[in-house]
């Protein structure tokens, strides 16, 4: 829960920092950053490990291990930031490095149980996280090279900027993503979980066209980042016929309505708008190849940091704090009807505001970016406040009936 509660933290830093002026937050670096390096990177090394152990039927590594491969992950997110912000790149430098120890060290807690468990091996999940995995680390170590004034690196950052966006947006925390709702999506819905080959092609697809896209912007080939592009798309098509099979089995739930529509619909938004962003991200690459031009941020945001990786990070916490988190069975009833309010109208405002953030950013729309801004804030700062709250409540709790 601590790196649930983290990533949370992390994500209404991002909402906040997003209304500052254009100069204070570098463009849309600082809310990109706080969302994706913060956020999403420690959400994952939190719950990673924790799947992967569940996959396998193993106990999960020494816990000393897992705290601090995350508190390395957040320490060296927030470290890249504040040296950033303030001009300081030895720091952030060196705060790049301690975050890939975290990640590295996230890698091992994640990938060990698949080795030693009892059930299976991992099979295309345990690919998805490897590829992830060194894909992040092949991301970060350029922008520590960068931040530490390689001159090489500095040399080539128009084209090697838009490799570390790839690899840090698509090819890890989306790869990431798309790989654990392979199994998590079911879960949360009440279907069966089926390798089926759109699972497959759903994390091939995303790891070998992230991979090529970075490659090809790397050496400024514009045949070898659009195979990948192409492979994307077809990763991103494939998550979507996974998740479209996956509910038409789901369950018919006969209780706790609001909590279930919140964490099954803000998945179910979050592929939508996954795969919104991904039409918009490779149309670009097949259009201007490896050109620095290609990658635009502004034009990404909305689907894929806001949609995608917002609404996945929350919805799942949704599903997760009454499952895993503090408390027994009766706070875990109490946190599931505290999360399952004002589930309809949080919904309808998030999709309404990413759609505004997206249309408003992508058309240079001004007016509409303020007002959806505003409103996915608040539907988002709701949600965790909303989930906050319930890991305060269950944690209080528990200590008050240990004393």
């Amino acid at each position: 829960m601590t790196a649930i509660s983290l990533a949370i933290g992390f994500l209404v830093l991002a909402v906040l920092t997003a209304f500052l002026p254009v100069a204070d937050r570098a463009g849309l670096w600082l809310p990109i950053h706080l969302a994706l390096a913060g956020a999403a990177a420690t959400a994952i090394a939190g719950v990673m490990p924790f799947f992967s152990a569940a996959l396998a039927t193993s106990r999960p590594v020494d816990a000393r291990l897992r705290w601090s491969s995350v508190l390395a992950v957040a320490l060296g997110a927030a470290g890249v930031t504040l040296g950033f912000v303030n001009e300081a790149p030895l720091f952030a430098a060196l705060a790049g490095v301690l975050f890939s120890l975290g990640v590295a060290g996230v890698g091992y807690a994640t990938l060990m149980p698949l080795r030693r468990g009892l059930g299976p091996k991992g099979g295309i999940v345990a690919v998805g996280y490897f590829a992830a995995l060194a894909m992040v680390i092949a991301g970060a170590i350029l922008a520590t090279l960068f931040l530490a004034g390689w001159p090489v690196i500095r040399e080539a950052w128009s084209h090697l900027k838009p490799a570390h966006a790839w690899l840090n947006l698509v090819g890890f925390v989306s790869l990431i993503i798309a790989t654990t709702l392979l199994h998590f999506f079911p879960t949360v819905v009440g279907a069966r979980i089926a390798r089926v080959p759109a699972a497959y092609a759903t994390t091939l697809g995303l790891a070998g066209g992230a991979s090529l896209v970075a490659l090809g912007f790397a050496l400024r080939s514009d045949i070898i980042a659009r195979i990948g592009a192409l492979l994307v798309a077809v990763g991103a098509g494939a998550l979507a016929i996974n998740a479209a099979q996956t509910w038409r089995t789901r369950a018919r739930w006969t209780g706790d309505f609001g909590w279930h529509r919140f964490a099954m619909g803000g998945l179910m938004s979050a592929i939508a708008w996954f795969e919104v962003g991904i039409v918009l991200a490779v149309s670009r690459v097949f259009v201007d190849g490896a050109q620095p031009g290609a990658v635009s941020m502004d034009a990404l945001a909305g689907p894929l940091i806001v949609g995608w990786v917002g609404l996945s990070v929350l919805a799942s916490a949704t599903h997760l704090v009454p499952a895993i988190g503090p408390g027994d069975p009766f706070e875990h009833a109490r946190q599931r009807v505290l999360l399952g309010r004002w589930a309809t109208p949080r919904l309808v405002a998030a999709d309404l505001g990413v759609a505004g953030v997206t249309g408003g950013l992508v058309f240079a729309v001004d007016s509409l970016i303020g007002g959806a801004m505003l409103l996915a804030a608040v539907s988002l700062g709701l949600t965790a406040a909303l989930l906050i709250s319930a890991v305060l409540t269950g944690s209080r709790n528990v200590r008050s009936r240990g004393a």
